[in-house]
């Protein structure tokens, strides 16, 4: 027979681990409500026969606890997918982190969380090697703006912004642009499929992302 406490997976292990202490603290609280002295009273919640009246009563108490400690839960978990979406986290990532939501589940459940808040990347250098900048802003029409600006400017330059695009906080493209030569101005672009959608910064997609992006823009017509 395999053993049951025996864990390979260290995460599934320490979420036991937290499982219990919660468990504690319920029955703790519960003791307390009921007014058992420390060594007084059952020494578990089913410490009681089952059909007594006294283990209805531990029981009911034991729920009550229970239940406020699931609605404390609630709100917490509500305040940290707000607190996370205004950080730049992406519904997705809201969804894997609430336990294996679906990005869809996840926008149901907290649908101002994300999108408060826009990030305005920039490429700038005539010739490589390219810089790039990224900057957040509170406002949608704040980012256009000074992209756009930003890249109007950059013909001045050598070391100035050949495109730009804003990333809302679901990490959707909502505007881009680049500087037309035949123009000699900004002019705003709708990207590719394949780079409408940023991954998570700090990763190798992401990486991938401006790569590939920086090549279009540096393609300009």
């Amino acid at each position: 027979m395999s053993d049951l406490w025996h864990f390979t997976d260290v995460g599934d292990e320490e979420r036991d681990r937290f499982a219990v202490k919660v468990r504690e603290m319920v029955w703790y609280e519960t003791r307390r409500r009921l007014g058992y002295g420390e060594g007084k009273g059952p020494h578990s919640v089913n410490a009681l026969a089952p059909t007594s009246a006294a283990a209805r009563r531990l029981h009911l108490v034991y729920l009550e606890v229970a239940a406020e400690v699931g609605s404390a839960a609630r709100q917490l978990v509500d305040d940290a997918a707000a607190r996370a979406g205004r950080a730049g986290a992406s519904y997705a990532e809201l969804g894997e982190a609430a336990g294996g939501l679906s990005r869809q589940a996840a926008r149901k459940r907290w649908p101002e969380a994300v999108g408060t808040h826009w990030v305005l990347y920039t490429i700038t250098g005539k010739q490589q090697p390219r810089g790039r900048a990224t900057t957040l802003y509170r406002s949608k029409a704040k980012a256009i703006e000074r992209g756009r600006t930003a890249v109007d400017e950059g013909a001045l330059a050598d070391d100035g912004a050949i495109a730009a695009t804003v990333v809302d906080s679901a990490r959707e493209v909502v505007w881009a642009c680049r500087f037309n030569d035949a123009i000699w101005g900004p002019e705003e672009t709708e990207l590719p499929e394949n780079l409408r959608s940023v991954p998570a910064p700090e990763t190798p997609e992401h990486a991938d992302w401006h790569w590939r992006w920086e090549q279009l823009a540096a393609n300009r017509p």
